[in-house]
């Protein structure tokens, strides 16, 4: 079959990202996604590690490898592909892409950082003394982290507003969205042996969309002083599709001017920061376009930071960029700096709103440049916000 990729295509041959999908009656494997069409990498290409319900196996195998395979299916897909091995992506089923290992989350952009703090702390300097020394993060739930299509149940827990005088316990009032981008870690570390900025596309695989849900109210009773907890931990959702490093050569720019110079080991010979456009859709209506080309830090400098201790990281762990947000209103990736703590509403289908409310749908979408100058996708994540069950 020769699968016609329209010029305008998301997925075209300079994409061809990875996912896990199923067709019914058969069992989950790997796919790459080109145009609208899934092509089975199991049977297109007769390798049985993609016959995996995971991408686990082949991120395992390491990056000569993950380019090997990008060549043998770059030169298919320019010809005949077996007809068997091709579904219309509107006839499979799609599933996380990767066993989760460990999950930390960033705290990357200095216009989210910047904003948090003159919400948080008016009266002080709005980012912490060490916010420009190194990549604040903290260590977050891999067992919650889901699928897009999985439905986000309302959480639970204490919460105490300014104006109480005792914590109480309920659904979130403050529920809220994080636009991220997420890196897949595909070959792991030695237990005490730092990863080097250097190094950092020999065990990265590829780039997903990160929703990290948090429940504010929960967040700002737990937080002090040890960091997220409740309020982050129910659930992160990521996008089907995992878009490989390689995909990216073409949207690699340099990260904004940082200032301090960072220390030796957070220097990079060679920029990774990318030029990676989100939009966010409440209930289908586009609130939010954050650049995620202004972030400070970059992802080579997270997995550098993340491991300059001697932490491992393993195979399928996967760290997120923190909120994505530019200078401008309009590219805040997250509500509670879209509307300002809740005293800015914005619209959304004729009506003011602040927070989520059950029944609310939230899909993240992104897009990048290539090499060519076309725009590759990132698929969409879309998450159903459903009530709380106590």
């Amino acid at each position: 079959m020769i699968i016609d990729v329209p010029a305008d295509s998301p997925y075209g041959t300079e994409n061809l990202p990875y996912g896990v999908f199923s067709t019914p009656g058969a069992p989950p494997r790997v796919g790459v996604r080109l145009a609208d069409q899934v092509i089975d990498l199991a049977e297109a290409l007769h390798d049985d590690v993609f016959a995996a319900p995971s991408l686990n196996p082949f991120l395992r195998r390491g990056a000569r490898e993950w380019r090997e395979a990008r060549d043998r299916l770059t030169e298919l897909v320019s010809g005949d592909v077996p007809d068997a091995a091709v579904h219309p992506v509107e006839q499979v089923t799609m599933h996380l892409p990767f066993e989760v290992a460990d999950y930390v989350d960033f705290y990357a952009s200095e216009h989210h950082a910047t904003n948090l703090g003159r919400l948080f702390r008016p009266d002080s300097e709005p980012l912490m003394p060490n916010w420009k020394h190194l990549p604040v993060a903290y260590h977050g739930r891999a067992g919650t982290v889901i699928s897009s299509g999985t439905p986000i149940v309302r959480p639970s827990g204490q919460r105490k507003a300014p104006d109480e005088s005792a914590p109480g316990f309920g659904p979130s009032r403050r529920l809220d969205i994080e636009a991220e981008l997420g890196f897949v870690v595909g070959t792991g570390s030695d237990l005490g042996v730092p990863v080097p900025v250097e190094e950092f596309a020999s065990h990265v695989f590829g780039a997903v969309l990160v929703n990290d849900w948090s429940a504010r109210d929960l967040q700002a009773w737990e937080y002090v002083p040890l960091g997220p907890f409740l309020g982050k931990s129910f659930a992160t959702s990521i996008s089907p599709w995992v878009v490989p490093l390689l995909a990216l050569e073409g949207a690699r720019v340099p990260t904004p001017r940082q200032d301090p110079e960072p220390l030796p080991y957070l220097r990079e010979p060679e920029p990774w920061g990318l030029d990676v456009e989100f939009s966010v859709r409440w209930n289908g209506q586009e609130v939010s376009r954050p650049p995620y080309r202004e972030m400070y830090w970059s992802p080579a400098q997270m997995l550098a930071h993340l491991t300059v201790n001697g932490a491992t990281c393993r195979t399928g762990d996967l760290f997120a960029s923190g909120t994505v947000s530019g200078p401008a209103r309009d590219q805040r990736g997250a509500f509670i700096e879209l509307t300002w703590g809740g005293a800015e509403p914005v619209l959304v289908n004729g009506a003011e709103r602040t927070f989520l409310e059950d029944g609310d749908e939230i899909t993240l979408t992104a897009s990048a440049p290539t090499a060519s100058g076309a725009r590759l996708g990132f698929g969409e994540l879309t998450n159903l916000i459903l009530p709380a069950r106590t």
